[in-house]
């Protein structure tokens, strides 16, 4: 039975910091009264939730 060992913890604090940084984008969606600011955090939202699952996938 083969078994793996993480080397470094850089998978996990980056997956927190981008994950707190997706809830801040989402809070500035649900905040933005304009339509334009709104997508900004909606977008800002979808790019750090995609960058929190591709560094768990690289560092892990």
């Amino acid at each position: 039975m083969a078994t793996d060992t993480v080397a470094s913890d850089k998978g996990i604090g980056f997956a927190m910091l981008f994950s707190l940084l997706t809830a801040a984008g989402a809070v500035g969606m649900y905040v933005g009264a304009p339509e334009r600011a709104a997508a900004w955090g909606f977008g800002a939202a979808m790019l750090f939730a995609s960058l929190a699952v591709a560094y768990i996938h690289v560092y892990w």
